[in-house]
């Protein structure tokens, strides 16, 4: 019988760890690690025998149509060559034995058992294409119980006798860091403690506050039954929002009231800039101090199947250190305004809909912008807070939508290519940007319908929101500032056409009132053509 599930949130503490301390938790941590390889080795034994089975192939031709029977017979496989989560808890218990039990305690070693079985499982439905064994260098940062009391546990003092709080593992208690006058804090310790999770994280240099010897600082995150503080400021709207996300912008669209195109986490740039200056010193380091296995042009030497020996020097560890330095700190940057725009949003409305796209596809294409800004974390950050606060995250596959081809006025579909940052119709709609309309019409589509529904007074009061948000954009232009090329805005400076130049509308909201300052109909020329950056 499976267990009621019940909300779930969770409360970061940071941890003083003594010298002492340190030493015997980075002991657990290789235990755990070791402990771990040797489950993932075991799980992707199982799953490589159960595949070599002519069962295995026969379970595959089963149609689809067919999901009972074909459900059966996986499921009689996985039995048969015990490939389930279950299983590899009873072999945990042979394999957490001799020095790894010392550190290791059963519950423990089972969550171990279930993080190797999820990671094979991905492989075998085809979700990953190999496990990832923990190196030694890199080791393993995180352990975790399954509950709060036996084990590693979360132990606070009640309020009379001073509101201290501890994380017990084998024998250290190790010290949280609790600050009473943060809401935040305060509202999860109110809470039952499902099970709590050890993270260790590098820090700057050993000599960073708070870190051990080895530049590692030590945090304990408390999984808490119930729901998240929310703050008095982050209130919920009720209009329903119109997305399209793309690698390097955003088009956020309201039924009602102000529309927005900007650039995707902008604010991003300049760290970025340092981490690739730092990168290339990296790289000119790394030659300097290895010119045997580099050719006359410059390229690492091929040896076949065996490995080239690399010298490392002081400077070269140095600035490698810097490099993760700035990976941090452009990852936690990107989450804080990961949730900044998340809170904007939601502000306006929490019935959120949008295309449903392959992240993953985009990496390919657009790996820079991707892997900078991170438009699958955002989404994942969005459905869980629209979640939280009761409302409706709807995604439409792209394939019946269409909505980058589809024309409201005459409710035809034309075929664009990614150059073209406009929408104009011979029907009168248009011109307006791409990424607006499209957010547009999705605010506009009923998740069970694949065409919007749009009345003729909606859009001729959404026509002068959408412009005003490009007009924001158009004068940032003007000003020099470096902007997208999919946003479809020339550069400053370049000459529009002339056909076009009278007949610029400048739109700006004031107080909540869309204002005009001049006297056209008809947005900036459509410019900057090329690929989507």
């Amino acid at each position: 019988m499976k267990k009621s599930k019940t909300p779930t949130f969770l409360v970061e503490l940071p941890l003083s760890v003594d010298a002492g301390q340190a030493t015997r938790l980075r002991a657990h941590f290789e235990a755990a690690r070791c402990l771990l390889n040797a489950l993932l080795g075991e799980a992707m034994k199982r799953l490589r025998a159960m595949r070599a089975d002519p069962a295995w192939q026969e379970a595959r031709a089963i149609p689809q149509a067919q999901k009972q029977e074909r459900k059966e017979a996986f499921a009689r496989l996985r039995q048969a060559y015990g490939f389930s989560e279950y299983a590899l808890h009873e072999f945990v218990k042979r394999a957490n034995c001799t020095w790894i039990a010392d550190h290791i305690d059963s519950i423990m070693a089972q969550t171990l058992a279930t993080r190797a079985y999820q990671a094979a499982n991905r492989v075998c439905l085809g979700k990953a294409k190999n496990v990832r064994f923990k190196s030694k260098g890199h080791g393993l940062d995180s352990v975790e119980n399954k509950w709060n009391k036996s084990g590693m546990r979360f132990l606070l003092q009640p309020p009379d006798k001073g509101n201290q709080g501890w994380l017990l593992w084998n024998k250290d208690l190790l010290s949280a860091l609790i600050d009473w006058h943060d809401p935040v804090v305060q509202h999860g310790l109110r809470h039952p403690i499902k099970y709590a999770r050890l993270v260790r994280r590098k820090a700057s240099s050993p000599n960073a506050q708070g870190a051990d010897a080895q530049g590692y600082r030590y945090y304990a995150q408390l999984i808490l039954e119930g729901t998240p503080h929310q703050k008095k400021k982050h209130t919920v709207g009720t209009d329903v929002i119109g997305l399209d996300l793309g690698p390097s912008t955003i088009a956020i669209v309201p039924q009602q009231g102000e529309a927005q195109l900007a650039p995707f986490c902008e604010e991003l740039q300049p760290d970025a800039r340092a981490k690739r200056r730092l990168q290339r010193r990296l790289d000119r380091q790394r030659r300097a101090n290895n010119p045997e296995n580099y050719d006359a042009k410059g390229r690492i030497k091929k040896q076949g199947k065996r490995r080239l020996a690399w010298k490392n020097s002081k400077g070269y560890l140095a600035t490698r250190r810097r490099i993760a330095a700035k990976e941090r700190k452009l990852a936690a940057h990107r989450k804080s305004l990961h949730g900044r725009l998340v809170h904007q949003i939601i502000q306006r409305g929490n019935t959120i809909r949008t295309e449903k796209l392959s992240y993953r596809a985009w990496q390919k294409q657009y790996g820079k912008s991707v892997g900078r800004n991170a438009p699958g974390m955002f989404l994942e950050h969005l459905r869980r807070t629209v979640a939280s606060t009761g409302g409706i995250l709807s995604e439409f596959s792209t394939r019946s939508t269409r909505l980058s081809q589809y024309c409201h006025g005459c409710q035809t579909y034309v075929k664009k290519p990614l150059s073209q940052r406009w929408h104009h119709c011979p029907c009168g709609i248009g011109l307006v940007q791409r990424d607006l309309y499209s957010a547009f019409l999705a605010a506009h589509l009923d998740p069970a319908h694949t065409v919007p529904s749009i009345a003729q007074d909606s859009w001729e009061g959404a026509d002068l929101r959408l412009l005003a948000a490009v007009e924001v954009l158009a004068q940032r232009a003007n000003e020099g500032q470096t902007l997208p090329r999919s946003v479809g805005i020339p550069r400053a400076g370049a000459r529009l056409p002339k056909s076009l130049v009278p007949n610029r509308l400048e739109l700006v909201y004031r107080r909540g009132r869309l204002e005009a300052l001049g006297l056209a109909k008809e947005p900036p020329a459509s410019g900057g053509g090329g690929s989507v950056n």
